[in-house]
């Protein structure tokens, strides 16, 4: 007598995991936009009732920023900083640029205060980094917080504009035809010079030299630091 096959079990599975969620969310956010992920829209994704998710997530704003250590433990965690401490300064906010620059969505999910305390060790490591190296280079506590953040404002500013950029980009000669038309008022020489050139000089990434003018002007015994 032949065994009869199992029939194959239907329905929602009782149980997911973090590595599915996260994976889930990827595969949604590459589809639609990040801006289209919901917890629901995971739930649905996988097949599981938007409770099941609140095991592993607590809310959308947590399932972001679980995705973005994810991704800092991979493109942080073998950074390897320089000695002199300036130079990791910079190195290390360089390395953070470049992480979230490989997703567009990370600045604007980090542009609030509060956010240090839910990253990962990786980034975590990398912060450390730079508050140790302005109290080497004689900066306060106060001091070194105080470029850590304001490093950070630069960098996270910088690529909210460039996503913002990519999104809303046009061909570049209806760009350029804009510029020659908005600034040629003669009341404003310098824009008027510069005219179509615009979206071409606003284009160039100067990230590495704004940043390392912003650490230089912020360390102790600079003119910047001692006029204040």
């Amino acid at each position: 007598m032949t065994e009869a096959t199992p029939t194959p079990r239907r329905g929602r599975p009782a149980v997911t995991s973090r590595a599915r969620i996260l994976a889930a969310a990827r595969r949604i956010i590459d589809r639609e936009g990040w801006r289209r992920l919901t917890l629901r829209r995971l739930a649905a994704e996988l097949d599981v009732g938007t409770t099941t998710l609140y095991h592993h997530v607590r809310d959308r704003e947590d399932l972001l920023i679980q995705l973005l250590n994810e991704d800092a433990a991979h493109a942080l965690a073998e950074v390897e900083l320089p000695e002199e401490p300036r130079e990791r300064i910079i190195t290390a906010m360089v390395a953070v640029h470049d992480a979230l620059a490989e997703t567009p969505w990370a600045a604007e999910v980090l542009t609030v205060d509060g956010f240090l305390p839910r990253l990962g060790e990786p980034a975590l490591r990398v912060v450390d980094a730079v508050l140790s190296a302005a109290v080497e280079l004689g900066c306060t506590q106060e001091q070194a917080v105080d470029l850590f953040r304001t490093a950070w404002y630069l960098t996270a500013g910088e690529l909210l504009v460039r996503a913002r950029s990519g999104e809303l980009s046009e061909d570049a000669k209806r760009r350029a035809a804009w510029a020659r038309e908005t600034f040629a008022d003669p009341r404003m020489p310098q824009l008027a010079a510069i005219g179509a050139r615009w979206p071409e000089l606003a284009a160039r990434d100067t990230f590495h030299v704004g940043l390392a003018a912003l650490v230089d002007g912020m360390l102790p015994g600079s003119s910047r630091e001692s006029a204040r």
